[in-house]
């Protein structure tokens, strides 16, 4: 049996490095609430004090993609941990999800916990809606680490393997009925990554915050494609971890959590 694309990229790139890991994470009734923002219940934990520090998963995930993450960081800051739209325990019950609504989500529980700005970490799709989040909300960023992102979605930013699988998932999805809203929320996540997202290069000239730009070199997303993120946000760093895909702060976690932070407190 062939898992969809979706279900296929969590086993394969998430739940297998988090099996040894706390599982209380994005299941934690002391740390985590809802928040009303935008019209969704947003759900969210909430671990350490200090300054605040936004974490943003990727496509399929949830918080507990941050369990190497989250104990680090909380060490030295307010950690947020959030479930995006239409993901974990965040309902969205509408038919579209753009990368766009997403970073305004952020941008708004920010303002409703009574925070002016954060540091950003963003893993794929989180590292997306990092970058997003910096253009539509630059007030609300102090600095961002994005690691695995891509501007738009082919063969030119996702390794051609990833994108035949995505393609196919596609052609296979095409005449199905979605009878569920399990079923039509996975597709509208899928469909997510499938269509979006829609980012010129000279948009990122809007980023006005430190960024630490990182990928594997082994990642999902094409080195190249990386290079030019980097190269097009003012002052920018770029960090190409060796022998790495697409899990940095999972198959690295030690290395990646303390080049973030020495970033961040530079």
């Amino acid at each position: 049996m062939r898992y969809p694309f979706l279900i296929f990229y969590c086993l394969l790139f998430t739940l297998p490095c988090l099996a040894q890991q706390p599982l209380h994470y994005g299941n934690n009734p002391k740390a985590g609430k809802y928040y009303a923002v935008r019209g969704i219940n947003m759900y969210c934990e909430i671990y350490g004090q200090g300054k605040p520090l936004l974490l943003i998963h990727g496509n399929g995930g949830d918080i507990s993609a941050f369990s190497k993450t989250i104990p680090y960081f909380s060490q030295y800051y307010k950690v947020i941990a959030v479930d995006s739209r239409a993901h974990g325990k965040t309902m969205d019950n509408k038919d579209s999800l753009s990368f766009e609504m997403m970073a305004d989500d952020f941008a708004a529980l920010l303002t409703q916990l009574h925070i002016d700005s954060a540091y950003v970490i963003g893993w794929s799709d989180g590292g997306i809606n990092a970058l997003v989040m910096a253009m539509r909300h630059p007030e609300k960023v102090k600095k961002l680490a994005s690691t695995g992102a891509n501007l738009w979605p082919d063969s030119t930013a996702l390794i051609p393997s990833l994108w035949k699988d995505m393609e196919q998932e596609f052609n296979a999805g095409k005449n199905k009925l979605y009878n569920t809203a399990k079923e039509k929320n996975s597709r509208k996540v899928f469909l997510l990554d499938w269509l979006q997202p829609n980012i010129a290069l000279s948009q990122l000239a809007q980023i006005k915050c430190p960024s630490l730009i990182i990928a594997g070199d082994h990642d999902l997303i094409v080195t190249k494609h990386t290079v030019d993120i980097f190269e097009h946000i003012p002052g920018a760093q770029l960090w190409i971890l060796p022998n790495s895909g697409h899990g940095t702060l999972i198959d690295y976690a030690d290395e990646f959590n303390q080049k973030v932070q020495a970033f961040f407190k530079k």
